[in-house]
Order: C-alpha cells, then sequence, then structure tokens
C-alpha cells in the first residue's frame, strides 16, 4: 500500500475515534458489563489516545491501541468492511466505499 493511502487511512481512522462519526462503535460483553462510569472512562480515553510508535503501529495506519483505565486493560481496534458488510473494503482510505468498525474490548476479550 502507498504511503498516501496509509496516511489517508490514519487520518480517517483518527477523525472517527475522536468523534464517533463516519464509522460504527461495539463495545465487547466485558465493556458493556462494566460501570457505567468505567464506560465512560474508556470511552474518554479510546477518543483522546495518541500513543502510536512504531512497535505497535507499523503499518502508521492509527488501527490499534492499548490502554489500562481503572484496572482494566482495554484494545481497541479498527476493522474495514464494504458498505454492505459482506466483506473486506477493497481499500479502506477511500471513505465512500469503507464502513468502519470500533470495537473496544478488555483485553482478555481479545
Amino acid at each position: 500500500m502507498m504511503q498516501q493511502q496509509l496516511n489517508k487511512i490514519a487520518e480517517l481512522n483518527d477523525h472517527a475515534r475522536r468523534t464517533f462519526t463516519g464509522c460504527r462503535v461495539i463495545f465487547t460483553a466485558g465493556i458493556a458489563a462494566l460501570p457505567q462510569q468505567t464506560q465512560h472512562s474508556i470511552i474518554a480515553t479510546v477518543q483522546r489516545y495518541d500513543d502510536f510508535t512504531q512497535d505497535n503501529d507499523p503499518y502508521a495506519e492509527h488501527d490499534f491501541g492499548s490502554f489500562t483505565c481503572q484496572n482494566h486493560h482495554v484494545f481497541w481496534k479498527w476493522d474495514y468492511f464494504d458498505l454492505d458488510l459482506q466483506m473486506a473494503s477493497l481499500d479502506p482510505s477511500v471513505a465512500e466505499i469503507t464502513t468502519r468498525i470500533l470495537t473496544i474490548m478488555l483485553a482478555h476479550e481479545y
């Protein structure tokens, strides 16, 4: 994939993650079972996340993150599907043909 496409994917991912717009957001059962205040803290941390390094983001897509919040190890990740959710997006750098799904989970649910 070309660097320009990777940059666009990262831009789209960051915007969607920060605003929860242009995407679908899924909480796993483990996140949904936590107290509402803890869920709010986790959501805020996901939206503010910017700890991307070569080690945790080798393709510079900003498509995965992990952190600890109130003693819960949390992962979030992006998946890219076509608009009908039938198959992977042919090009996740093109918002018009991609459904972004952000999954927020407890690390042990991965």
